[in-house]
């Protein structure tokens, strides 16, 4: 199977539905029959990947199974340095993306 990959671009601190997102790629998860699970954050959706009152969340969803990424260029526009993310959370280049879409997993944007 493919999997899925989840992106997204909202602030938690503005959007509370990111949320409902970040639940819907633990489920993902932890459904045995589906496949690997990629959350990658890009342009404000990076901000949980510092730590702050929402970096918990993403810290499970990696203990949960799912793999958290952070766009380095959103970073970088936003004056994140990849030193001060939280461990659960690797700084990867967009190209990621059109890796996830090659290899025919299943993506949604929020």
């Amino acid at each position: 199977m493919p999997g899925y990959l989840l992106i997204e671009s909202r602030d938690p601190f503005e959007c509370a539905d990111s949320k409902h997102f970040f639940d819907l790629a633990q489920s993902l998860a932890k459904d045995k029959a589906s496949a690997p699970v990629t959350l990658f954050l890009v342009q404000n959706g990076v901000f949980p990947a510092r730590k702050c009152e929402h970096s918990p969340a993403l810290a499970a969803l990696k203990k949960g199974g799912v793999e958290v990424l952070a766009d380095d260029f959103s970073l970088r526009e936003r004056g994140i340095k990849a030193g001060n993310l939280i461990p659960e959370v690797k700084s990867a280049a967009l190209d990621v993306v059109l890796d996830h879409m090659e290899q025919g997993r299943k993506v949604l944007w929020h």
